[in-house]
C-alpha cells in the first residue's frame, strides 16, 4: 500500500470532475493511492450528488485507467462532511481534494457548505478546487 492517500470529495457533476482530476493529479505527483468518497445524508428519495450505479461503475473505470490503486466509499451519514473526514482518517488520508461551489452570502449563512466544513475539521491538507 502506498505511504500516502489522497481523499477526493466525489459527486457526480462538475464539481466532483474537478476534484477528481486534481486528486489524480496530486496522487500521481505523490505516488498515493486514492479513496474517493461519495455520501449521502440519506434524508431524500433523490440525493444528485449521491452517484449512481453507473456513475460509480464509470468513476472506478477511470481511476482504474490511471492506474492508481483506489477504493470508492459510499458512506450514509447526518453529515456528509464528516463523513468525508471520517473516511479521511479511517483510511490514513494525507490530502482531502474538494470542489468548491459558488453560493450566495444567505447561503453561506444558512446552509453552511461540505467543502467550508472539511477545509475548517481537516487534520490534514485540504486542496479546494473549482471547475
Amino acid at each position: 500500500m502506498s505511504a500516502e492517500t489522497v481523499v477526493i470529495a466525489y459527486t457526480p457533476d462538475e464539481f466532483g470532475r474537478a476534484a477528481l482530476e486534481h486528486g489524480i493529479v496530486e496522487a500521481r505527483r505523490r505516488s498515493a493511492r486514492i479513496v474517493a468518497v461519495n455520501a449521502t445524508r440519506g434524508d431524500a428519495l433523490v440525493d444528485e450528488r449521491y452517484a449512481d450505479d453507473a456513475a460509480i461503475d464509470a468513476l472506478d473505470k477511470t481511476l482504474a485507467e490511471c492506474g492508481i490503486e483506489h477504493v470508492i466509499r459510499r458512506p450514509m451519514a447526518p453529515d456528509v462532511s464528516e463523513a468525508v473526514l471520517e473516511v479521511a482518517e479511517a483510511d490514513g488520508g494525507t490530502v482531502i481534494v474538494v470542489g468548491l461551489r459558488k453560493r450566495s452570502p444567505v447561503g453561506k449563512l444558512v446552509l453552511g457548505s461540505v467543502a467550508q466544513r472539511v477545509l475548517l475539521g481537516a487534520g490534514v491538507p485540504v486542496l479546494a478546487v473549482k471547475p
